[in-house]
C-alpha cells in the first residue's frame, strides 16, 4: 500500500463529505459529523465552565489580582467575549444586549469550535488506526460539521426563529406586520410585503449557504494540495525524483499557507454568522435611533 492510498484518497472530496458510521434502514444514525457535533458540545460543556471560573472575580485576599483572569486561555476567552459584546453586539442591540448575549456567544463559539475541529485530521488518523473503516468509508468522528448543509441549515433556522420571535416580542404582532410594509405608502404594499417576506426567508438561507460554501471550498483546496504533496512524495521515492521534488515543495508550501488562511476563515465565518444574526435582530426594533446606529455599525464592519 503506497503512502498516497494510505493517507489520502484519490478524490479530495472524500476528506470533506460526511462519512456514515451507524446506518439503520437507510437512515444515518451516526456519522463523522454527528461525532464532531457531540464532541464540540462536550468541549463547550466541560471547558467553558472551567474557563468561566478562571475569569470570575477571585477571593478578596488576592487584592487587585482578583479582577484579572487566571490563565492564558481564560484571558483569550475574556478578550473575545468582551470584544463581541462591547464592539459588535451592544452597539446594535443596546438595552437588549444581555438578553441575547447567551445565544450569540454560544452561536459564535459552537461554530468556531466545529470549524477548528475540521482543521484537525481526525478522520485520517482514525483510518490509519482502523483501515477497515477506510475501506467502508466509515467514521465515528471527523470532518467539518459546519460544511454540512444540514448543520448550517439547522443553525440558520434556529437563528431565524430567534430573530423573528424577538421581533414579534419587541414590536408586537401589529408592529411586526407593519415592518413588512417597509414604511411605504399603502399603494406600494402589494409590492413591498412579498419582497419583505422573501427577504425574511432569504436571510437564513444566506446564513446557511455562506458558512457551508466557505468551509467546503477551503477544505477541498487544502485536501487537493495535500493530495499533490503526497503524490509528489511517491514520485520522489520512486522513479521521478526530479518531478516529485518541486511538486512536493510547492504543494506543501501552498498547504501551509492555506492552513493559516483556513484558521483565519474559521474565526471569520463564526463571527460573520453571529454578526449577521445580531444585525437581523436589531432590524426588528422599536428604537429608530438605535436601529439607525446599528445599521451604521454594521456598515462599518
Amino acid at each position: 500500500m503506497t503512502l498516497t492510498t494510505l493517507v489520502l484518497a484519490a478524490n479530495p472530496v472524500e476528506h470533506v463529505i460526511n462519512h456514515k458510521f451507524i446506518v439503520s434502514d437507510g437512515w444515518w444514525l451516526w456519522s463523522g459529523h454527528v461525532g464532531n457535533l457531540l464532541l464540540s458540545g462536550l468541549i463547550m460543556l466541560l471547558a467553558f465552565p472551567y474557563l468561566a471560573s478562571k475569569i470570575a472575580t477571585g477571593h478578596e485576599s488576592l487584592g487587585h489580582e482578583r479582577y484579572v483572569a487566571r490563565g492564558k486561555l481564560a484571558h483569550m476567552l475574556e478578550v473575545i467575549c468582551i470584544y463581541l459584546r462591547d464592539n459588535t453586539i451592544k452597539p446594535m442591540l443596546g438595552h437588549r444586549t444581555n438578553a441575547f448575549l447567551p445565544y450569540l456567544w454560544t452561536l459564535f463559539f459552537f461554530i468556531l469550535i466545529n470549524n477548528l475541529l475540521g482543521l484537525i485530521p481526525i478522520g485520517d488518523l482514525i483510518h490509519l488506526v482502523v483501515p477497515s473503516w477506510k475501506a467502508s468509508h466509515s467514521l465515528p468522528f471527523g470532518g467539518t460539521a459546519t460544511q454540512n448543509l444540514f448543520v448550517t441549515g439547522i443553525l440558520a433556522l434556529i437563528s431565524a426563529l430567534v430573530i423573528n420571535i424577538a421581533g414579534v416580542r419587541e414590536l408586537g404582532l401589529g408592529g411586526y406586520a407593519k415592518h413588512l410594509t417597509a414604511g411605504t405608502p399603502p399603494y406600494l404594499w402589494a409590492l413591498m410585503i412579498p419582497i419583505e417576506v422573501m427577504g425574511t426567508l432569504i436571510k437564513p438561507v444566506a446564513l446557511a449557504l455562506r458558512l457551508f460554501a466557505n468551509m467546503t471550498a477551503g477544505h477541498i483546496l487544502l485536501a487537493t494540495l495535500l493530495m499533490f504533496a503526497v503524490q509528489g512524495l511517491d514520485m520522489l521515492v520512486g522513479k521521478s525524483p526530479l518531478i516529485g521534488a518541486p511538486v512536493t515543495i510547492v504543494s506543501v508550501a501552498g498547504a501551509i499557507a492555506i492552513t493559516f488562511l483556513e484558521l483565519f476563515v474559521a474565526f471569520l465565518q463564526a463571527f460573520v454568522f453571529m454578526f449577521l444574526t445580531t444585525v437581523f435582530i436589531a432590524q426588528l426594533s422599536h428604537h429608530d435611533e438605535e436601529h439607525g446606529h446599528g445599521h451604521e455599525h454594521a456598515h462599518a464592519h
